[in-house]
């Protein structure tokens, strides 16, 4: 017999999530921190990685819940840019209007078979660098997918992948900025301008003025110069 849920009031089983709930609770939830292979904590939230090393590990990979986003992203990605290819194409009007002159709607058959092409890259540098846990760089592919989205027009599938591209770029510049801490901390020395800091001292020499009538020895470079 399978256990309990001892936060339930009346100790019943709870029912079993959906498959839908799951993913969601995966994508939204924050996940529990926990060890990657090296037994190293990468959960990057407000209870997450404290120490250099930890930040360090963190900084090189991507948590579960990011690599999880970025994998089910790519597929989307490449099938939108299809998606948008093929009825572009099919409802692409014609190139000059009734009177002779451009027409501004049109795009050129050669530039959507570029987007969709690229588009496909894009979706497999995406699935690429969330399988490797490449976060900043996951970052910059959505955020690049989104503007060329958002260039055709297509803002309902662009404004989502700007938003989780800026958000795992966010992500890594809070790392970043919380490891620079860290390594001022764990190295002991306060920070610049913070109370108890000594002034540097200068590197340039004065020697100390003669005492009156006499007069200052001469260094031991001067008299090898001068001999």
């Amino acid at each position: 017999m399978r256990g309990s849920d001892h936060d339930a009031a009346d100790g019943s089983v709870p029912p079993k999530p959906s498959a839908w709930q799951r993913l969601l609770n995966t994508m939204v939830k924050p996940a529990d921190p926990a060890a990657d292979a090296h037994g190293r904590v990468i959960e990057t939230g407000a209870d997450g990685p404290t120490t250099v090393a930890e930040l360090e590990e963190a900084i090189r990979r991507a948590d579960d819940k990011e690599r999880l986003i970025g994998l089910l992203a790519a597929p989307i990605a490449a099938m939108i840019g299809l998606l948008v290819t093929e009825s572009r194409l099919a409802g692409d009007p014609k190139a000059t209007l009734a009177n002779g002159q451009l027409n501004p709607l049109h795009i050129a058959s050669s530039t959507l078979v570029e987007f969709g092409a690229i588009a496909i890259v894009l979706g497999v540098v995406m699935l690429a660098t969330a399988w490797f846990r490449k976060r900043l760089y996951l970052g910059m592919t959505m955020a690049l997918y989104g503007l060329s989205l958002f260039n055709l027009h297509y803002w309902g599938f662009g404004v989502p992948y700007i938003l989780f591209g800026s958000w795992y770029l966010v992500r890594a510049y809070r790392l970043q900025s919380k490891l620079k801490l860290a390594r001022a901390a764990e190295g002991g020395g306060p920070a610049i301008g913070g109370p108890g800091v000594r002034p540097a001292q200068s590197k340039r020499y004065t020697p100390p003025p003669a005492a009156p009538g006499k007069s200052p020895k001469p260094k031991p470079g001067n008299q090898r110069k001068a001999g």
